[in-house]
């Protein structure tokens, strides 16, 4: 049988560059996560005091918003726990008066969600509850266009803290 691959070497070229691009965009794509990831962990650090290597944040998408939880790895960790708590509070109260400052210092006003959050922050209930390893804040909406502001307003940062994230 005739293998028109055989008689088609630019073809088998064409295939092999077409390959090879999609792999070295991989690994770019890769190494432009990892930087950004540092870059909101450095910043991150600078809002937030308690300590990313010690701590893991939740973000579980709900039908009508969402579920942000920050919680001590260790949680006998008391200082952590503490960190934790009153951060999330002090960030519950901000919220609700329609201030995002500190995710927009961490993640950039260009943050997914972010805008929309802003906008209709009145038409949107922001509650926290401390929880013996940390806290939590819960974020509920009615207007399904505020709900998937939070909804991507999380994958965002899901994305953006790495392995501090689930």
């Amino acid at each position: 049988m005739n293998n028109p691959l055989i008689h088609r070497p630019k073809f088998v070229w064409l295939a092999c560059l077409i390959s090879l691009s999609i792999v070295i965009g991989a690994g770019l794509r890769q190494i432009v996560l990892h930087q950004r990831q540092a870059e909101v962990a450095m910043r991150g650090a600078q809002v937030m005091p308690f300590d990313l290597e010690k701590t893991t944040h939740h973000f579980e998408p709900l039908p009508d918003g969402g579920l942000q939880t920050v919680i001590a790895d260790a949680p006998i960790d008391p200082e952590q726990v503490n960190l934790i708590q009153s951060h999330l509070e002090a960030e519950t109260a901000k919220f609700k008066a329609g201030d995002f400052s500190d995710p927009a210092a961490i993640h950039g006003e260009a943050m997914p969600g972010l805008k929309q959050l802003r906008a209709g922050y009145r038409d949107m209930t922001v509650e926290y509850t401390a929880l013996p390893d940390g806290g939590q804040i819960r974020y509920t909406a009615q207007q399904p266009a505020l709900v998937t502001a939070v909804h991507d307003w999380f994958a965002a940062q899901r994305s953006d803290h790495g392995h501090h994230a689930q």
